[in-house]
């Protein structure tokens, strides 16, 4: 059973993240910095960006090719995942930014835990149905 569309979607998180680690990397070599961010505000922005991402894609993914697999319609799994890439990246801006205020942090978030959300409920109820 092929799961193309989570497929996709892991593949354009994949690269934001992997943009996310080149800035990390960036920075450290930059500022000559080894672990941690030596007291740098801009090193602890980027550095969180990236830790961020790396702990809320993989279960939303995970989520995703579960209920992919079990039959979530595709434009349901679009519009849910589309939602959830908006989310990360415009977080992802915001730790980026030198000053944005919280708007693209808050907006992020709230499409993140939303798409999450709605991924985590239509999984749910998708393998209820197949019990």
């Amino acid at each position: 059973m092929a799961i193309a569309i989570t497929a996709f979607y892991g593949s354009m998180l994949a690269f934001w993240h992997i943009f996310l680690t080149f800035r990390v990397i960036g920075f450290r070599r930059g500022n000559k910095v080894s672990l941690g961010t030596g007291g740098d505000e801009l090193g602890e922005r980027v550095i969180r960006a990236h830790g961020n991402s790396a702990e809320t894609v993989p279960i939303f993914l995970i989520l995703m090719g579960l209920a992919e697999g079990l039959g979530l319609s595709a434009v349901l799994l679009h519009t849910i995942a589309l939602v959830f890439l908006f989310g990360r990246i415009l977080h992802g801006l915001h730790f980026l930014a030198i000053r944005d205020g919280f708007r693209l942090r808050v907006f992020g978030m709230l499409m993140t835990l939303l798409s999450m959300t709605a991924m985590a409920g239509s999984t749910l109820i998708i393998s209820l149905q197949s019990l």
